[in-house]
């Protein structure tokens, strides 16, 4: 049961990445049945392009969109059920992926991702939601270390401890191994947070309820260290470290991403079931 893809070959079970995939159907449908959103809202103005920047090109022909919707069919499934949040130029991403729901933030000039995260939240159903930004371009891989967490519903934030950059996103854990502060302003990060996270059925409500309570220049992490600190809410750090993932803010994310994972586009030998 391998899957090729443009960035490497993996065997889930080999490698010892989703041993849980070999045990009951029940756990494989309740990993694969996760809805997702990806947040496409934004204008991107950093970048310099355009067109919204999911829409951007990679060295393998692909948009950065395009590849995300790759990636997460590969890993789970081909009838995955993804809502993207559009708002800048929308008409433009819809176009490019008519196939997916979509949720409009017609704010998109003034707010920042805790609102726009909160319109995707409103427009899913019952269940947790794994979701992503809209310009973090990764190796499918990643996905497969979130399987465990995705199965067993469990919260958890995407992370790299390689590099602990100043401008990015950054967190610490309390004595339990859960988040304890996620944000650019953390001192003492122990890594980075990659724009990829999950919010399980039973947390979704009180996610919600603090994203509603966001400024709109918040990025939708002050909603998940709110609801740490005010209601409790415990969520994993899933180490992605292992794999490729770069959220493109700038040119030189951009030409990192391709050098790193601009490879040729997914070549699926066998699917994973």
């Amino acid at each position: 049961m391998s899957v090729r893809t443009g960035d490497r070959v993996f065997d889930p079970v080999r490698r010892g990445l989703f041993p849980y995939l070999t045990r009951t159907p029940a756990v494989r449908r309740s990993a694969s049945s996760v809805q997702v959103v990806i947040l496409a809202a934004g204008m991107g103005t950093r970048l310099g392009r355009q067109e919204p920047k999911p829409l951007t090109r990679l060295n393998d022909g692909r948009s950065i969109l395009q590849r995300q919707l790759d990636g997460l069919r590969t890993v789970l499934g081909a009838d995955v059920s993804i809502t993207a949040v559009v708002g800048y130029r929308s008409d433009l991403v819809m176009q490019a992926a008519p196939d997916l729901l979509f949720a409009y933030n017609p704010d998109f000039a003034v707010t920042n991702t805790s609102k726009s995260l909160l319109r995707g939240l409103r427009s899913t159903r019952e269940g947790g939601v794994l979701w992503l930004n809209g310009d973090v371009v990764f190796d499918p891989a990643v996905l497969g270390q979130t399987l465990p967490q995705l199965a067993a519903d469990q919260s958890f934030v995407c992370v790299d401890t390689n590099t602990v950059a100043e401008e990015e996103v950054k967190y610490t854990l309390d004595g339990d191994g859960y988040i304890r502060e996620l944000s650019k302003a953390v001192r003492g990060g122990l890594g980075e947070a990659v724009g990829i996270n999950y919010v399980s059925a039973a947390d979704k409500a009180t996610l919600v309820a603090h994203l509603d309570a966001c400024s709109h220049e918040d990025y939708f992490e002050r909603g998940i260290e709110t609801a740490i600190a005010e209601r409790g809410l415990r969520v994993r750090a899933v180490d992605i470290s292992g794999y490729d993932a770069v959220e493109v803010d700038f040119e030189g994310d951009l030409a990192r991403a391709n050098t790193l994972l601009g490879g040729q586009a997914p070549n699926i030998v066998a699917e994973i079931a």
